[in-house]
């Protein structure tokens, strides 16, 4: 099995998973307007085990993840949406309704800053609750009167990114570590000395001269000034 980037070519498969699965379905430039857009936010799941036959074989989706970042948060804070989440009969219990959640979630972090995500599922739909509530712990924030196009009601559902970020920081500052490990690693080439003999008077000549020229302020330099340009807020 594998989880990668949800690309154009992927678009019409996640659509025939979509169909199969689901009572809201998309158009296909639905589906394409997510991976121009926000690209490292959705995903699929491949089934490997059954190579194609050809290159030209399409690929077998068994799942996806069709997420978004909200253009104009009302709260103001910056968090993301799963439009859609789906996985093929034939291949739950598997985990990969997770894998692809968290796939997305960190992408959300780490691309665009988000503090939470958010999503609205049908308040009949027993499995969706129970995946979003117990497997992924998003908790219900409201009800919202007739959201879907047959009149039912929806949750609303949102879950904090937190234990995302602090994933994150914990790899950087382990990356931060295996860093400075390298470096140290040639603490132990100390300088022997000074060169010695004709290669130590052209070396101190060298110094001398270099002692001789002018900088900071006799050149201008204390005169520039960087300009930082604020970026503009978004319209």
């Amino acid at each position: 099995m594998d989880i990668v980037m949800l690309h154009p070519s992927h678009i019409p498969h996640v659509q025939t998973c979509n169909i199969t699965n689901l009572p809201e379905n998309y158009f296909a430039k639905y589906y394409l307007y997510h991976a121009l857009t926000w690209p490292q936010l959705s995903y699929v799941a491949i089934d490997l085990s059954k190579p194609p036959r050809s290159k030209h074989d399409p690929p077998k989706i068994v799942g996806y993840v069709l997420a978004k970042m909200e253009e104009e948060p009302v709260d103001g804070v910056p968090h993301g949406h799963i439009t859609s989440l789906s996985v093929m009969r034939t291949h739950r219990r598997l985990g990969l309704a997770e894998k692809l959640m968290r796939q997305s979630q960190k992408a959300m972090v780490e691309t665009f800053g988000a503090k939470y995500v958010s999503l609205h599922v049908r308040v009949s739909n027993k499995a969706a609750l129970r995946l979003y509530k117990d497997t992924l712990q998003f908790e219900v924030e409201k009800v919202e009167s007739k959201y879907y196009a047959d009149g039912e009601d929806a949750f609303s559902m949102k879950q904090d990114l937190g234990f995302i970020w602090d994933k994150v920081k914990a790899d950087d500052d382990a990356l931060k570590i295996d860093d400075k490990k390298v470096e140290g690693e040639g603490a132990g080439d100390e300088d022997e000395g000074d060169p010695v003999g004709d290669e130590g008077q052209e070396d101190k000549k060298k110094k001398e001269v270099m002692r001789k020229v002018k900088i900071g302020r006799a050149l201008g330099v204390s005169d520039l000034v960087e300009k930082v340009e604020q970026p503009k807020a978004a319209s």
